[in-house]
């Protein structure tokens, strides 16, 4: 990275990040709208539990089968074409998914908005990383994380109210539309690198196939990473299934709220993530250690899930503390990349972090369409408007599915190494 820019040049920094984020902010969008609107995608395609879960998780399905793809595109290709091509795609993907009038087209919409949106995050730290100085590398990954999870507070009441007033088609008609002009920015603005020392473009660094795959076979074999993998599993996977699909119909049909009030329950539950992916990094680098604040927030968010299994009716003060408090506890996932990346090699930091990444995402595919049929075997046949009415047994029932990926993950936290912050994979045995 040429830390010498000229004005102009970081100005063109400026606006390639404005661009990157304002995609990053997209992708969350997608990722979490079916919960704000899954009664009306339900009632539109009259479909079940288990196949409304398949719709919703056909997003990560692909995003998981994408993490590394990704790391080994944006290394070839740059990010420039990578996040034309992604906006592109999530982009048709978007207009089909607004449009489609059948559970099939439904499908092959959501799938092609996975495709685009997953390689939005790897190519936005690619370019922090070669645009920014090494010492800024986190505090502008961290503030990235931030604004990107805008879009998920979006998805929830805003998109719920926003759906009621014009349709949800519509809505994603627009996205679909703001999403093709992000990947026609993308490739006006965006350089895959800054320019050299002369002002001349620098050459991109060639690529070897052998290593990257020797790289990645390293990793795996490395046991160190995989409490990583479990605990990004349990933790980021129930997040993504329950805010990503059943948190609004739990709140609506197990609890009996209203759906604003669901929604504004799921919006707040996205802001203390948010809030959270900020206070959680910051306090483990203050106390230099990682296992006490994973182990920590972990086990208070496993215990959130035993109130909501419970059947318990609190006031509503309580459940939108709780939901605030599981958002903050829930960010502790975050940790996994940076425990994940301080037990391997540092030159294979993306490797060992995109492979962490990819249980949180295939657990959430995985745990979607699973409560769903938990739902329907339970599902006592009674319809409202059009979608099928479940008791609130049958949410809890459902749901106990997520609790215990939550479990799991808060036991892995035991299991992983401390870093103290630094590199370790040397002193590993």
């Amino acid at each position: 990275m040429n830390p010498f820019l000229s004005p102009e040049q970081k100005r063109r920094r400026l606006l390639a990040m404005a661009v990157v984020v304002a995609a990053y902010v997209l992708s969350f969008f997608q990722r979490f709208a079916p919960a704000g609107i899954a009664q009306d995608l339900a009632a539109s395609f009259q479909t079940s539990a288990a196949s409304l879960g398949v719709l919703a998780a056909t997003y990560f399905y692909v995003y998981t089968l994408m993490q590394v793809p990704t790391g080994i595109l944006v290394d070839t290709l740059g990010p420039r074409r990578i996040l034309f091509f992604g906006g592109l795609v999530a982009g048709a993907g978007s207009l089909l998914f607004g449009m489609a009038g059948s559970l099939d087209a439904a499908l092959a919409g959501r799938t092609l908005i996975g495709l685009g949106v997953s390689v939005t995050f790897i190519a936005m730290l690619k370019i922090i990383a070669v645009w920014f100085e090494e010492h800024r590398f986190a505090s502008v990954v961290g503030l990235s994380m931030l604004v990107g999870n805008l879009g998920s507070v979006l998805a929830g009441a805003p998109l719920s109210a926003l759906a009621q007033a014009t349709g949800w088609r519509g809505v994603f008609v627009g996205v679909g539309v703001v999403s093709l002009a992000l990947g026609a920015l993308a490739w006006l603005l965006v350089r895959d690198r800054p320019p050299g020392a002369d002002g001349s473009p620098q050459p991109a660094h060639k690529f070897d196939r052998t290593v990257i795959l020797t790289g990645l076979l390293r990793v795996v074999k490395n046991r160190a990473t995989w409490p990583t993998v479990f605990v990004n599993g349990g933790l980021s996977g129930s997040f993504f299934a329950f805010g990503g699909l059943w948190a609004t119909p739990f709140l609506t049909q197990g609890l009996g709220m209203t759906r604003d009030a669901a929604t504004a329950h799921l919006s707040l539950y996205f802001a203390g993530f948010a809030v959270g992916c900020l206070a959680v990094g910051a306090l483990s680098d203050r106390m230099r250690r990682r296992k006490p604040v994973v182990i920590v927030s972990s086990h208070i968010y496993a215990a959130i899930w035993l109130v909501w299994l419970s059947g318990v009716v609190l006031p509503p003060a309580a459940t939108y503390a709780l939901f605030a408090l599981m958002g903050l506890t829930t960010a502790s996932f975050t940790l996994s990349w940076a425990c994940a990346k301080e037990v391997n090699p540092p030159a294979l930091s993306g490797m060992s972090t995109s492979v962490a990444n990819m249980g949180g995402f295939l657990t959430g595919a995985l745990l979607q369409p699973a409560v769903g049929w938990i739902m329907d075997q339970r599902w006592s046949g009674a319809m409202a408007n059009g979608a099928r009415l479940y008791a609130p047994e049958d949410y809890r029932w459902g749901l106990l599915l997520i609790a215990s990926a939550t479990w799991i993950g808060a036991a892995a936290a035991w299991r992983l190494r401390e870093t103290h912050c630094r590199n370790i994979w040397k002193e590993n045995p």
